[in-house]
């Protein structure tokens, strides 16, 4: 499944829907360029999800976890894995995935650590164009699921086909 993000209010919406939609064990690995909008749409997520704290990078921490709201919501871990050098690092910090849910920036050739089911998005961005990765393009979104991740993918499948992304 693939979808243009037209804006970053665009893909912080999409990230709002997917993380309202998402329950204690779901496990989204985030893949991209610098640039691409992986952690706008980790911020957006985490509004979905009711988050108490605005998620930021945590590439100074690798993982950072965000206590919901709503007593009834999972917390999210956002991990960025850009620093790690293997799966034994990302598998060190002990993540208790079946009662959180995870969004791991950077983190696709050790996402088998944290499940054996998890959803890939990947983002891509225009090349070119002076290279300024702040400026507001269009980016593509594609959805892939791994494992039996059946029912995640359905949700989260579910809620960007739910987003009109062209309004933001």
């Amino acid at each position: 499944m693939s979808v243009t993000i037209p804006t970053a209010h665009a893909m912080e919406a999409v990230g709002f829907a997917m993380g309202a939609v998402a329950r204690a064990g779901d496990v989204v690995i985030l893949s991209g360029p610098l640039g691409a909008g992986k952690t706008t749409f980790a911020r957006g997520f985490g509004e979905g999800l009711t988050v108490e704290t605005p998620v930021s990078s945590p590439t100074f921490v690798v993982a950072r976890e965000h206590p919901s709201t709503d007593a009834t919501r999972p917390p999210l871990i956002h991990i960025d894995a850009y620093r790690l050098g293997s799966a034994g690092e990302l598998d060190e910090l002990d993540i208790d995935v079946e009662h959180c849910v995870v969004v791991a920036e950077w983190a696709a050739p050790y996402a088998f650590v944290l499940s054996d089911h998890w959803i890939e998005i990947s983002l891509e961005r225009p090349v070119g164009g002076g290279g300024d990765l702040d400026s507001d393009q269009p980016r593509q979104l594609t959805l892939v699921a791994y494992g039996k991740s059946g029912d995640a993918f359905v949700r989260l499948g579910a809620a960007l086909e739910g987003v009109d992304v062209s309004r933001h």
